[in-house]
């Protein structure tokens, strides 16, 4: 069966460039090294099938991939009948990338090869006391996890920053990071380029999650799909038919922000975040007269041994989640909310008093899950956006080394 072609313009080219004998080379062999990375490894004779291109072409392409070390033999395949033939697959090592997330409580690293394969990762508390001690922690435990895989910061070709807020590209900062004080500081994000030595964007953790859960998770097949991510704070990812939906100013699905009515003595009662994060869950338990010291974990365990007070603040929780979802509902329409962060994880008590309240509030009713990934979600959606951009970068690196000549 014929595997479906990716597009044949490499990184960088459009189809309205005038025709050349080098632009057509590099369209056939970045189409090949794409179909190699979606459709497996594959032999000279079957790539020629599958591309119509012929098979003196297909040779010379490999050839050319093969000496950039963008490719590399994956054994051999051998039929009934006819001659063994080269099975081939693109070379995992020919770069790296970098993905950090960034939260309140924990940092977590990981680098991985071109192949996705987590290579080396660390998964420590978050124990700085200023958003410089956070920013320095982070390069720490990215120059350790890249020394782990054998690896210098050179050998990195793109790393993508999970956090908390929204990217504002003009002041080369964060805004509205109000789990982390300080975090929206000039500068901050400069200081941690600057450590890790290589190229890096910053994404939206919530976004980020979204991403990785549409690829790996639960949120795969889904046309329109909203990640809730409820920890310390609380953030939306929004993706349309697997597209990423930012709004005008990186903004969209920012739903924490959203004031809620003011109480019955007319005083504010604050924002959906501030409602119904894990600070809230703590805040709750405590009023019904639980003892603390408390986190939002040990209240949702305390449920599940049948707390009636840990039961109450998790019903607490799951009506200003469902108030959230509403939001949203009416907002965008999704077909999936997935339930993500560390509040998140609890999605097996909070999901029947959720979908409870979501039907008395709203005939907007999206199917809701648990997220697949749990709180490996922003993580890994940071290294797959890392991969998206490291690939065609590697691509142009080493076949522009090979056109010129120069040893790999």
């Amino acid at each position: 069966m014929s595997r479906h072609l990716p597009t044949a313009v490499p990184p960088g080219g459009t189809p309205a460039q005038p025709w050349n004998r080098q632009r057509l080379r590099s369209n056939n062999e970045w189409l090949l090294l794409e179909l190699l990375r979606t459709g497996g490894p594959s032999s000279r004779a079957q790539l020629a099938r599958d591309t119509g291109l012929s098979k003196p072409t297909v040779s010379a392409a490999l050839a050319a991939l093969e000496q950039a070390g963008l490719v590399r033999e994956a054994g051999r395949f051998v039929p009934e009948r006819g001659r063994t033939a080269v099975l081939y697959e693109p070379d995992p090592t020919a770069g790296h990338v970098l993905g950090v997330d960034i939260g309140r409580a924990r940092l977590r690293v990981a680098v991985a090869d071109l192949a996705g394969r987590i290579v080396a990762r660390r998964d420590v508390p978050n124990k700085g006391r200023s958003a410089n001690a956070v920013a320095d922690a982070v390069v720490a435990a990215a120059r350790e996890t890249t020394a782990e895989a054998g690896l210098a910061a050179g050998d990195i070709v793109h790393a993508v920053i999970g956090t908390p807020g929204v990217w504002d590209e003009e002041r080369r900062g964060v805004r509205y990071a109000t789990s982390l004080p300080g975090w929206g500081r000039r500068g901050l994000f400069d200081r941690i380029g600057e450590g890790l030595e290589t190229a890096f964007t910053v994404g939206n953790d919530a976004n980020l999650a979204a991403l990785g859960e549409y690829a790996l998770g639960a949120g795969r097949g889904s046309r329109m799909f909203a990640y809730l991510l409820i920890g310390t704070g609380l953030g939306v990812g929004v993706l349309k038919d697997g597209e990423l939906l930012s709004g005008a100013h990186g903004a969209a699905g920012e739903v924490g922000l959203v004031p809620l009515a003011p109480g019955p003595d007319g005083e504010p009662a604050g924002t959906i975040e501030r409602a119904a994060g894990a600070d809230a869950v703590v805040r709750t338990a405590l009023g019904l007269g639980m003892r603390g010291p408390l986190t939002a974990k040990q209240v949702f365990d305390a449920a599940r041994t049948g707390d009636p007070l840990a039961a109450r603040a998790v019903e607490r929780e799951a009506e200003q989640l469902a108030y959230a979802i509403a939001v949203l509902a009416a907002v965008l329409d999704p077909d999936l909310v997935v339930l993500g962060g560390g509040v998140g994880g609890s999605a097996d008590l909070l999901l029947e008093p959720l979908e409870r309240e979501l039907h008395r509030l709203s005939p907007l009713r999206p199917k809701l899950a648990p997220s697949g990934l749990g709180e490996e979600a922003v993580l890994l959606g940071a290294v797959a956006t890392a991969l998206d951009r490291a690939r065609p970068e590697v691509f142009e690196r080493r076949t522009a080394l090979v056109d010129q000549g120069a040893s790999l």
